[in-house]
């Protein structure tokens, strides 16, 4: 009897612990009882902003990806730089986000109801799911509450840490690997390039210089970089954008994977997915838009909850952009 109460316990406990692993600090309605309408307010300031401007679901994404791939989801990426300091918002991966001012808006509408007291990392990984939500009129994935905001933002960190455009398969697989996260997570999460746009600094040298040779990707579906190539005649154009998914740029959906089968992904990063069995495997599994909507909102809850700070550590910041 005493060894089946032993085994009983030592279940409970097992289960307690992965439990905790899955969301770590993090919870459900952190703000209940401290800010009742916070998640109302962030909801109803967010879909304001993405009714007057869809791109905005784009860029709240990118920025919340941005920030939790450096020190965790602390909202350090909304930080301004100081005389002393050079801030993740001014490393070159960062140079592009916008948003900043949706995340300053939430924060003020926020604080007025509650001052104090709702952090801006958490204001930045509500307003991320409540903007590409918008067209669904639900939550498209579940957002635990209960960050903390970090003190410390630094310029070569997010140029170090966020995965780049320009990565081979070995070096994603590394960087998500450090963060925790799987090649599961890697090409489910690069489905976020169904909305959105980028710059054309971000994949010209697959149009111009690919090997250093002034060649193409051969990768590269060929009638593709043709109208690449009429949209950036520069390699060095830092201006123009073109959208990241084609013909379906504003629709969150699972066309992305489809392109990508059709080598039309326009990053390297993005080619790189087909160049391993396994994640090209998940490739064509995420084909099914359905299975996408299930898997996003999986490894968007196991991102939000990377290197979160919690309890005492960090802070709730006043200002968003300013440590208080």
């Amino acid at each position: 009897m005493r060894t089946i109460f032993v085994l009983f316990v030592s279940t409970i406990l097992l289960l307690n612990v992965i439990v905790s692993c899955q969301g770590g600090p993090l919870r459900k309605k952190f703000y209940r009882d401290t800010c009742p309408k916070a998640e109302d307010i962030v909801n109803d300031v967010t879909s304001k902003h993405v009714a007057r401007n869809p791109a905005v679901a784009a860029q709240l994404l990118r920025m919340h990806f941005h920030d939790c791939f450096v020190r965790g989801c602390d909202g350090s990426v909304l930080i301004d730089s100081t005389p002393n300091n050079s801030a993740e918002r001014d490393a070159i991966p960062n140079q592009t986000l916008l948003g900043f001012d949706v995340i300053d808006d939430i924060k003020k509408q926020v604080e007025k109801a509650c001052p104090g007291v709702v952090s801006c990392a958490d204001i930045l990984a509500l307003a991320a799911r409540d903007s590409v939500s918008f067209s669904f009129d639900k939550p498209m994935w579940e957002v635990l509450t209960g960050r903390r905001d970090g003190r410390i933002s630094i310029e070569v960190e997010a140029l170090t840490q966020i995965p780049s455009p320009f990565m081979n398969f070995t070096a994603l697989k590394q960087n998500f690997a450090a963060k925790g996260l799987t090649v599961h997570d890697l090409v489910v999460l690069s489905g976020g390039h169904t909305i959105g746009v980028s710059h054309c600094a971000g994949f010209t040298n697959r149009l111009f210089n690919f090997t250093g040779k002034g060649d193409q990707d051969p990768t590269l579906d060929p009638k593709y970089a043709a109208f690449l190539k009429t949209k950036c005649r520069n390699p060095s154009d830092t201006t123009t954008v073109v959208d990241m998914d084609p013909k379906s740029a504003e629709d969150f959906d699972s066309h992305y994977y489809k392109i990508l089968l059709q080598n039309k992904g326009l990053f390297q990063s993005d080619a790189a997915l087909l160049t391993n069995k396994g994640s090209k495997n998940i490739v064509n599994e995420l084909l099914n838009q359905e299975k996408f909507f299930t898997e996003f909102a999986q490894s968007m809850k196991r991102m939000g909850a990377v290197e979160v700070l919690a309890g005492t550590a960090g802070e709730i910041r006043k200002k968003c952009n300013v440590i208080n």
